[in-house]
């Protein structure tokens, strides 16, 4: 695969970096697998452990995992996004006009989500004028997480990289990925999918563009040391941050 590819959204795998530091795949969700012979029950079943994190252009589909406190269904809908942990693997059922995609982070077991319709534009500020919404924090620092971005319509990115893999679904309005390679057009029903340390840009014109993205890690989110519930539990007018006597030394079931 290429540093930087945009692709038509297909079912089943659509890229495997499972070698990464931070394992991870890649697949595409289309009810009927994409022939239009759907039934209700086409899907996937992905049998090693990890979490699923996604979102649904379209449709709808049925996610079964497991994790710490049993077995479950998450059912996602249009426009929405959902992580799904499955000790054992998970299965997804897809509708027969079901579009969605989902990276899969290996051998990490986080916390199920289910959230959305996403808004249109985002509550945090990004570069060069786009905004972006954390949609699924990481439950420790490090951890993975999942954002919504968001492009208005004039917008021509600073060229730049990231450490890790980034992979996406353009869901609303329209767009161009500058790479060292060229250019190709973002639509929505197409997914980018960068590997580490890819050369990139995005580029909008007369349209405004939104997507959802995947990140397998992050240098962001709650420690041991320092978390809401820990930071405002005040003894005598002292944070429990500060009271190491008194914190947690294990966490036991």
């Amino acid at each position: 695969m290429k540093a930087a590819t945009i692709l038509d959204l297909k079912h089943g795998l659509m890229a495997d970096f499972s070698n990464e530091k931070y394992p991870c795949q890649v697949y595409g969700v289309i009810g009927g697998n994409g022939n239009g012979k759907g039934n209700g029950v086409d899907g996937l079943i992905l049998p090693h452990g990890g979490t699923a994190y996604g979102f649904v252009q379209s449709g709808n589909i049925h996610v079964l995992g497991s994790g710490h406190g049993g077995s479950f269904m998450t059912p996602v809908t249009s426009n929405e996004y959902f992580s799904a942990p499955g000790k054992n693997g998970i299965k997804v059922l897809a509708s027969k006009d079901a579009r969605a995609f989902f990276a899969y982070r290996l051998d990490f077991m986080g916390l199920r989500h289910l959230g959305g319709p996403v808004e249109q534009i985002g509550r945090l500020k990004y570069i060069d004028g786009c905004s972006d919404t954390l949609l699924i924090p990481p439950p420790l620092l490090g951890d993975p997480c999942f954002n919504l971005l968001h492009f208005p319509a004039g917008i021509t990115q600073t060229k730049h990289t990231h450490p890790t893999v980034r992979c996406g679904l353009i869901h609303g309005g329209k767009g161009r990925c500058i790479t060292e390679d060229g250019e190709e057009d973002l639509l929505p029903g197409r997914m980018f999918i960068l590997a580490p340390d890819a050369i990139h840009a995005f580029v909008t014109e007369g349209s405004s563009m939104d997507l959802t993205v995947f990140h397998p890690d992050t240098d962001f989110g709650p420690t041991h040391e320092n978390h809401p519930m820990l930071n405002r539990t005040i003894v005598d007018g002292i944070s429990a941050k500060s009271m190491d006597e008194i914190r947690t030394k294990e966490i036991r079931q």
